[in-house]
């Protein structure tokens, strides 16, 4: 039986300033543009300013973000996105594949995917996320989205303090990758903040993605560039990999919760993991108090049995043994729910997880048109992997497979791995709502998860809600907390059997950053996080 109060708040209090001493405020438009890097950001709104549509200004904001964050993403990156378009919600899986010779077989006795070289390296989406975004929804052409993007990496940029300090600590993991070090380490070191940094391959590459409408990467000269380096170092991609590549436009899946249905991209990703934890939540008497124990310690257990399902059960739908729907059906979230108990931590099991290197973003139109959008990397640079002719830096989104015969997400020839990017998207009453999600690895469905409770069940504003301290569950009760919660918060979900571990690899930068914009009555309330260089602007 749900309790009486699981509905949303009604409003949100948007007086409310420096909630959480960001000092930041939400912003208020008829249109906006919100992401991790103000570059971009002014990209999105260049493009908007010209007549262009949120689908024109969220390719523009994407391509000049694998420029001036490529920590974090680029254009050997995954991408996918959910659109609304005034009417309907569209999804969009852009993730690549494994290479044809990929098999079990090939990796020999190791027990993991490795992180980096080749074998880590699947067919890069993001280019062909932004063509299938421009053919089906663009209102300006395809090539002049990309003139920002390609300016920039031309003319360079000062390198953002938040990217820098991602820069500098990748540097030991990729110190025996030499085309990683040709084109990420100008004169040996890692960029500092404010310093000028150019990446003239990549404006290379751009130019011919922007002439070509794509075609050079997948079929052209940046694929041929890509094979030849591939073979050179040992890796298994082919021409025939890249020309096959597809992208899928998927129905999005869905949960009821708090009075509003938030929408996710169905797997390969791992977008089910908050659907489930929101049904399980919606269950729950949560309280009053979103940072109070009570409501913490719910939403920990939640998303530790939602975690558990889907490391369970979730990998490229074609490969999947229980359905989506399985995992959201309402009977069986009922018998889930009552695992929880309200004064002490269970010990569920979950699969491990990596640290993650992603860009979000979300835009808003004047005509209602709202996307969220992410393209990744997966963990930082990638696979150390950089085809240095066209500063592509490949991802390492093979690392998400598995080699146990057993899953349902072992690699395969032509098999998509088991994502970590999700964008997210909720509507009220069939109307669209918010375009949201997070960035950081295995922290995003937990993310999203929190950020919804917030904004819906609790009513806070879109920055408050963004700027609020974080959890992030680590696997079994082991969790993490952000610095804030670190005191009276942390001792008392400690006596109640949670395994804090704040010190544990990874964490430092695990708690994502996030970017959403809200529909209120005739304006857009948009907001960014400040755990990136992130930021939002509205017209």
């Amino acid at each position: 039986m749900r309790p009486a109060n699981h509905a949303g708040k009604d409003t949100m209090n948007f007086e409310e300033r420096e909630l959480y001493r960001t000092g930041r405020s939400t912003n208020f438009g008829h249109a906006a543009v919100a992401t991790s890097e103000p570059l971009a950001v002014q990209a999105g709104i260049n493009v908007l300013r010209k007549g262009g549509n949120a689908v024109d200004a969220a390719i523009a904001t994407a391509a000049v973000l694998t420029v001036t964050e490529p920590v974090s993403n680029g254009l050997g990156s995954d991408a996918f996105a959910l659109i609304w378009d005034g009417d309907t919600l569209h999804g969009l899986n852009a993730s690549g594949r494994a290479p044809a010779g990929w098999t079990p077989e090939r990796y020999g006795d190791a027990t993991a995917i490795p992180i980096n070289g080749w074998d880590a390296a699947t067919v890069p989406g993001a280019v062909s996320a932004w063509k299938a975004l421009s053919d089906k929804f663009g209102a300006l052409s395809f090539g002049d989205l990309l003139t920002d993007a390609i300016r920039i990496a031309r003319e360079g940029y000062g390198v953002g303090p938040v990217t820098a300090i991602s820069w500098a600590n990748q540097v030991q993991r990729f110190k025996d990758s030499a085309s990683w070090r040709e084109t990420f380490l100008p004169g040996g070191n890692a960029p500092k903040a404010g310093q000028l940094f150019k990446m003239p391959g990549a404006a290379d590459a751009l130019e011919l993605i922007a002439v070509s409408g794509g075609d050079a990467f997948y079929h052209g000269v940046i694929a041929e560039e890509i094979v030849r380096q591939s073979k050179a170092e040992g890796g298994a991609i082919s021409m025939d990999d890249l020309a096959g590549h597809t992208v899928d436009w998927v129905d999005p899946i869905a949960m009821d919760a708090f009075g509003v249905t938030t929408h996710e991209i169905p797997p390969n990703g791992q977008g089910i993991t908050a659907l489930i934890a929101l049904g399980l939540l919606d269950r729950l008497d949560l309280g009053d108090d979103p940072d109070g124990v009570r409501a913490l310690h719910l939403e920990l257990e939640a998303v530790k049995l939602a975690m558990a399902d889907t490391a369970a059960h979730v990998a490229d739908l074609a490969h999947m043994r229980i359905s989506a729907a399985d995992l959201l059906d309402p009977a069986y979230l009922d018998e889930r729910v009552k695992l929880i108990d309200p004064d002490k931590a269970a010990d569920p099991v979950t699969g491990i997880q990596q640290p993650g290197g992603t860009i979000l973003l979300t835009t808003a139109d004047r005509d209602g048109m709202m996307v969220s959008f992410i393209q990744s990397n997966y963990m930082g640079f990638g696979s150390g992997c950089v085809v240095n002719k066209y500063g592509i830096s490949m991802q390492n989104r093979g690392a998400g497979f598995s080699l146990d015969r057993k899953s349902p997400n072992i690699v395969a020839p032509g098999k998509r791995p088991f994502h970590t990017i999700i964008p997210g998207f909720v509507t009220k009453d069939a109307g669209p709502l918010m375009a949201f999600g997070m960035m950081g690895g295995p922290i995003q469905a937990q993310g999203h998860a929190q950020l919804v409770t917030r904004m819906i069940r609790f009513g806070q504003p879109v920055q408050a809600a963004i700027d609020a301290p974080r959890f992030r569950c680590l696997g079994g009760r082991k969790v993490a907390l952000e610095a804030s919660l670190q005191g009276e918060t942390q001792a008392a979900l400690a006596a109640m059997g949670h395994e804090i571990q704040n010190d544990a690899p990874g964490v430092a930068f695990g708690f994502g950053g996030a970017q959403a914009i809200m529909r209120v009555g005739d304006l857009y309330a948009a907001g960014s996080d400040t755990r990136k260089d992130g930021y939002a602007a509205v017209l």
